[in-house]
């Protein structure tokens, strides 16, 4: 305890550092736990590039895997992947907090401050029962999603199995993981198996959708009901890109990349399958259908929805909804010669104008140059390589099935981009620049031209 104060307390870290360090150290203890020859099903244990992309993958709720959740890793190795999700959905720092409420600590100021930067609170009034209603909210759902699922999955691999399959599938899809133990009937088959099923679709979709719009705007539901006039600004702005970021694509999905009768696919399985994927699209990682039939048209609109992700203070990862909604309305301000942008009779503050290019530019480089790199690296095809890091830096963890068998170095470039995609990469660099000072003092101005 005393080598902890010395080192870290003393040093006073900032809420970025901590909340970094605490998914870096989350990851490592996951990935040692899964290098246990208990951990595999051939009771070998996993070699340390398989281990740490897994527990990060898992922590960064991703879902990009090395090996078949379903066959390579033991029940124990699945149970510390499904534990590593839980904690990387609902946050380091929450279920940190939520264990210091369980034992009746108080949470100090400090440890208020790091809470609101990781779950994205507007303020730190009442974080500790917005808290609170984060973790009781996410159990109950996923609570929910399991008996509501256990009847078809008890149904194709008996009850003991069933009742396990629920419960991990629930977990992984509330918090945007992905992760599926579908393997059991084909590696890597991901839910495809289900693609008729109404029942587990349409539940996988619900709770991806309930994990993905964020906390603060389920607190909104919860406190005002229908009553949406009275909701936060940012849960207006939430639902409605997420609305529009679902119907959209799934219209495209149907009337164009799932039209053709090469899919075998009836009307009815095509809207469920045009509607699945245009969802689990938002950083989930689950898929119904072989992406090797979608067209390069269809896997760049993919791509693009990949790196927008969900919202902010959710399970989810990506640019998020709010940074693409700003961005898009700042450009439609431009257009129309105003000075401010608008979201219902709410004028944005322009400093969140700037931090979502930054996040914008942030991502795109991200993406491109690992895409790139990994093209080089394993001669892949530019689009396959360029899908693979959109994925891993949105979180999403849907692949064309290359991930497996890149190289080391790929492996890495897609570990580091899972990473800064969970926790957010201007939380990285605010926490490298933590120390720096800020200069209160202006430079002369002057006009540069642009477009």
């Amino acid at each position: 305890m005393d080598f902890f104060k010395k080192h870290f307390i003393a040093h006073k870290l900032t809420s970025f550092q901590t909340i970094i360090i605490g998914f870096a150290a989350v990851i490592l203890i996951g990935a040692s736990l899964l290098m246990l020859p208990i951990s595999t099903a051939d009771r070998q244990g996993a070699h340390f590039e398989d281990a740490l992309f897994t527990a990060t993958s898992a922590t960064c709720v991703t879902g990009l895997v090395t090996n078949d959740t379903g066959t390579y890793w033991s029940h124990f190795g699945q149970t510390v992947i499904l534990i590593l999700i839980q904690i990387g959905g609902l946050g380091v720092v929450s279920i940190t907090a939520a264990f210091a409420l369980i034992s009746g600590r108080k949470i100090g100021l400090m440890q208020r401050n790091v809470i609101q930067e990781a779950i994205s609170a507007p303020q730190m009034g009442g974080i500790v029962k917005l808290t609170k209603f984060l973790i009781t909210a996410s159990l109950a759902v996923e609570l929910a999603g399991s008996l509501l699922m256990m009847p078809a999955f008890c149904k194709e691999f008996g009850i003991g199995k069933g009742i396990w399959y629920s419960v991990f599938h629930s977990v992984s899809a509330f918090c945007n993981a992905g992760f599926d133990l579908m393997g059991v009937k084909e590696k890597f088959s991901s839910l495809t198996s289900f693609a008729a099923n109404p029942l587990i679709n349409i539940v996988i979709m619900l709770l991806i959708t309930v994990g993905g719009i964020g906390f603060l705007t389920l607190d909104d539901i919860r406190t005002h009901k229908l009553h949406i006039k009275k909701y936060r600004m940012q849960s207006k702005v939430i639902l409605t890109v997420s609305a529009v970021l679902v119907i959209l694509p799934a219209l495209y999905f149907y009337f164009f990349e799932f039209s053709s009768d090469s899919w075998g696919m009836s009307g009815g399985e095509k809207f469920l399958a045009s509607l699945f994927q245009s969802v689990t699209l938002r950083t989930a990682g689950f898929n119904t259908v072989d992406f090797g039939g979608i067209t390069q048209c269809g896997l760049s609109v993919m791509m693009i929805l990949m790196l927008i992700g969900g919202s902010p203070g959710s399970t989810a990862g990506g640019m998020k909804t709010t940074t693409a909604a700003v961005l898009l309305w700042s450009a439609v301000s431009v257009f129309r010669k105003k000075n401010t942008t608008d979201f219902y009779g709410r004028r944005i503050p322009e400093d969140t104008v700037s931090h979502a290019a930054a996040i914008l530019i942030l991502y795109l480089a991200l993406f491109i140059s690992g895409g790139l790199i990994i093209s080089r690296l394993d001669g892949l095809p530019v689009i396959t390589c360029l899908f693979e890091t959109a994925s891993a830096v949105g979180t999403v963890g849907l692949t064309l099935g290359v991930t497996p068998d890149l190289c080391t170095a790929s492996h890495i470039i897609l570990t580091i981009l899972m990473f800064i995609g969970r926790v957010g990469g201007l939380t990285l660099i605010y926490a490298a620049l933590s120390s720096s000072g800020v200069n209160p003092s202006k430079l002369p101005q002057e006009k540069i031209m642009v477009g």
